[in-house]
């Protein structure tokens, strides 16, 4: 099964998994390994915590001409320009706020 068709039977693999079946059960009963089980559940995992996270999922590999871009791909990309930068701001303040410190026990200001 290689990555590309692994949408397929997510769904069916999240099922059996949610009812506290292991990797190398689902693998034996749909008919695919222990590793190739664990390696859908893992990269479906990882999706999960991008979009929780309010990052874009993007394809790899040069995009579709003449695309449609959805509203969501929109909000998407918004809410992840806005994350990033209230990381930096939060960054800067606790640099500035590093450099005050050391500066007061320096005795310069």
């Amino acid at each position: 099964m290689g990555k590309h068709y692994g949408h397929i039977i997510l769904e069916e693999v999240l099922a059996l998994k949610s009812k506290g079946r292991t990797h190398t059960e689902i693998g034996e009963e749909l008919g695919y390994t222990y590793k190739q089980i664990k390696q859908l559940v893992e990269r479906n995992n990882a999706n999960q915590r991008r979009i929780d996270a309010g990052i874009a999922i993007k394809p790899k590999g040069r995009p579709i001409k003449n695309v449609m871009v959805t509203k969501e791909d929109k909000l998407a990309e918004l809410r992840y320009k806005l994350a990033r930068k209230d990381y930096r701001i939060k960054q800067l303040e606790t640099e500035n706020e590093l450099l005050r410190d050391f500066l007061k026990e320096t005795g310069r200001r």
